[in-house]
C-alpha cells in the first residue's frame, strides 16, 4: 500500500475512476454472485416499496436483488463504462453520477453505498457524507461499508481507499451532521480478483425524525 499521490481534500480520485473505467468489464463480471451480506438485514428496516438511491452500484447485483424484492431503486455509478454495464443487466438506465454530484433533498427513504463511500479521499468524507443525509427523508435510513486499517492508501491497483479505522468513521459521520447510529460492524472481508481477506466496517444510520 502505498502513500504517494495521495487526493487531499478533492472529492474524487482520478486514479480510481481510470482503474474502473479500464476494468469495467472484469470488474462487473466478479459481482455476479450473491448480493452484499448486509443488504437483507438493511432492506427489513424500510417500508414496502421504499425508494432506494443505490450509490456506486457496480455491475448491479444488489440494485437487482431490491427492485425483485418490489423497492423503488434509483442504482448510480460514477463511472459510465461500468454504468452501461449495470444498465444491461438491469434493463434500465443507471445514473452516471459521482458522489459530489449527489444534490437532492428529502427525496429518499434509504441511501445504499456497499463498498462505494471508501473510495472518497478522507478529507472531502464528512462533506458527501452530509450530502447523503441532505438526500434522506427524515427517519431515512443509511448503509455503507468501508475496508478498515486506520490509515489511507492506495491498493496493489492504484485505486485510493480511505481505509477507515471505528475512530475514523464516527468522526467523519459526527462531522456530516445529525445520525442516529443503529449499528457499527468489523468484519473480514475480500477484495478484487480474490484478493486476501483484510479487515471491513460498516456502518447502518438514520437521518433523526
Amino acid at each position: 500500500m502505498s502513500s504517494e499521490d495521495m487526493p487531499g481534500s478533492e472529492t474524487k480520485d482520478d486514479r480510481t475512476l481510470q482503474f474502473y473505467s479500464k476494468e469495467a468489464p472484469v470488474y462487473t463480471a466478479s459481482g455476479k454472485g450473491g448480493v452484499s451480506r448486509h443488504l437483507t438485514g438493511f432492506l427489513q428496516r424500510l417500508p414496502s416499496g421504499a425508494k432506494v438511491l443505490e450509490l456506486g452500484c457496480g455491475g448491479g447485483r444488489d440494485a437487482e436483488a431490491m427492485i425483485a424484492a418490489g423497492f423503488d431503486v434509483e442504482p448510480t455509478d460514477g463511472t459510465p463504462e461500468i454504468a452501461a454495464r449495470a444498465e444491461e443487466r438491469l434493463g434500465r438506465p443507471v445514473q452516471v453520477m459521482r458522489f459530489d454530484q449527489l444534490s437532492a433533498e428529502q427525496s429518499y427513504d434509504a441511501v445504499w453505498a456497499n463498498a462505494a463511500l471508501l473510495h472518497v479521499p478522507r478529507g472531502a468524507l464528512p462533506g458527501i457524507l452530509a450530502r447523503v443525509r441532505t438526500a434522506l427523508k427524515p427517519g431515512g435510513g443509511h448503509f455503507a461499508s468501508f475496508k478498515g486499517g486506520g490509515r489511507e492508501g492506495r491498493d496493489t491497483f492504484g485505486r485510493y481507499f480511505n481505509y477507515l479505522s471505528r475512530e475514523d468513521l464516527v468522526e467523519c459521520y459526527r462531522q456530516s451532521g445529525d445520525w442516529e447510529t443503529v449499528s457499527i460492524v468489523e468484519y473480514p472481508g475480500g477484495g478484487y480478483q480474490s484478493v486476501a481477506e483484510g479487515p471491513w466496517i460498516a456502518i447502518t444510520a438514520r437521518r433523526p425524525l
